[in-house]
């Protein structure tokens, strides 16, 4: 789904240039769920907007879905979550999660059963005549990631989408997410601060080092795909975020 070979980006700023990104080399496969994690300012979000071709890389190459990303755009082959739920207040949910599908053309009967697909995915039945301030924070988080799933995209980004909740709802939502992901078989790409999260969530992690931003590690998950929210307790799991750990440690210069 992604293939970047030695991806590197520099922006040209007032103060000199700004290195976010620098030799990276990464395959997403179709299906796959990949975590990214490192420090703020590591390039986790950067590398994601050249997926989305919200970004342009200074060197380097990559495809989407065997495409340039601007083709990808072009061709709707992703959906993508912000951090923030980014809900027009004025409009209802499902006028929300509307909004993609009237830019695109959709007709008005395929509209409304997307929008019940979607919601229905997200346990958002019922919710579709409120409005965003009407929700909780994780109510509104989902509405969200419904509207990024109404076209039926091969490929979800995901900008850290659950860093603003409280733990209890943050676990509730991870485990509802890798439910929506078995669902789909969508590939998502995940950007995250938190070990435990990248760690239950993936069956991929992308450690990242500090700016420049570079790949450090790349853990491929040995746990099984029920994952029950007690599985954070086993040795199995306990082992894989000792090694991000170690990773992210290893890619830090506290020096710097």
């Amino acid at each position: 789904m992604v293939e970047a070979k030695g991806l590197g980006l520099t922006f040209k700023t007032a103060d000199g240039d700004v290195i976010a990104l620098t030799d990276v080399n990464l395959d997403i496969r179709k299906g796959e769920f990949v975590s990214f994690i490192g420090p703020s300012g590591c390039g986790k979000t950067t590398f994601l907007r050249v997926i989305a071709d919200l970004e342009q890389p200074t060197s380097g190459s990559i495809t989407v879905n065997g495409t340039s990303p601007a083709d990808a755009r072009a061709n709707r082959s992703y959906g993508y979550v912000f951090q923030a739920p980014a809900l027009f207040p004025w409009r209802n949910i499902e006028r929300n999660v509307a909004l993609p599908l009237e830019i695109m053309g959709y007709g008005a009967a395929d509209r409304k059963d997307r929008i019940e697909k979607s919601l229905a995915l997200v346990n958002l039945e019922g919710f579709e005549k409120k409005f965003p301030w009407q929700l909780s924070g994780g109510m509104q988080q989902r509405a969200s990631i419904a509207r990024a799933l109404a076209f039926d995209a091969d490929l979800l980004l995901m900008d850290e989408p659950f860093g603003a909740l409280d733990e209890i709802v943050r676990d509730h939502l991870n485990s509802e997410l890798l439910k929506l992901w078995a669902a789909t078989q969508k590939t998502i790409a995940f950007v995250t601060h938190s070990i435990p999260e990248a760690v239950y969530l993936s069956t991929k992690i992308v450690v990242m080092s500090p700016r420049p931003g570079r790949v450090t590690d790349v853990i491929e998950s040995t746990l099984p795909a029920e994952r029950p929210l007690e599985i954070r307790e086993t040795p199995e799991f306990l082992a894989i975020a000792h090694r991000v750990r170690e990773g992210l440690r290893a890619g830090h210069s506290y020096d710097e």
